[in-house]
């Protein structure tokens, strides 16, 4: 009965609702000025292992590298600042990262502070061992590290780790 309630008064709202009038407009003075904000622009890509012919994170002084291809294509250089095993065994690291490369073909840098949690097979003194099972990680772009086509440029990238392949799709959003 309350269905038949609901449903009854959800079509009478959405009759009146339907109108062949035209809608009021309504003008707006210097002083009620509307600002409007473009919204975040959603981006994804995969990620690999970068070998040194890649990117050459020796170079760069990184720990290691990924290759990000997708809609940013580039290198991602690694700084690890810290890491340890907590007590349930899942291993944490956190540190810096450089991305040096194209976003719609245009050239530009940022840097992230970033956040790895896994979980392996193991995790004694400090540091993973064996096989991981799963793991993730979030890396918030650092305000005003931006240069290129990334300048001015806030948001963040979110890895989650494809163990049986090995690559590691991410999804984020840049905000100018």
């Amino acid at each position: 009965m309350k269905f038949r309630i609901y449903f009854s008064v959800f079509l009478g709202m959405l009759f009146l609702s339907c109108s062949d009038e035209p809608m009021n407009e309504i003008e707006i003075t210097g002083s009620q000025d509307v600002y409007v904000s473009p919204g975040a622009v959603q981006i994804s890509g995969i990620g690999y292992y970068a070998d040194l012919v890649e990117c050459d994170y020796a170079g760069e002084g990184a720990d290691f590298a990924l290759l990000l291809t997708g809609d940013l294509e580039g290198c991602l250089y690694v700084f690890v600042k810290d890491y340890g095993c907590s007590p349930s065994g899942t291993y944490r690291e956190a540190g810096q990262e450089l991305f040096v490369g194209l976003y719609n073909g245009e050239e530009g840098s940022f840097m992230t502070n970033y956040k790895f949690e896994a979980k392996y097979e193991a995790c004694e003194d400090g540091f993973f061992v064996g096989a991981e099972i799963f793991g993730r990680c979030q890396h918030p772009l650092i305000r005003g590290s931006g240069t290129g086509v990334f300048e001015g440029v806030s948001g963040r990238l979110d890895f989650k780790d494809n163990v049986e392949t090995g690559e590691f799709p991410y999804k984020g959003h840049f905000r100018y």
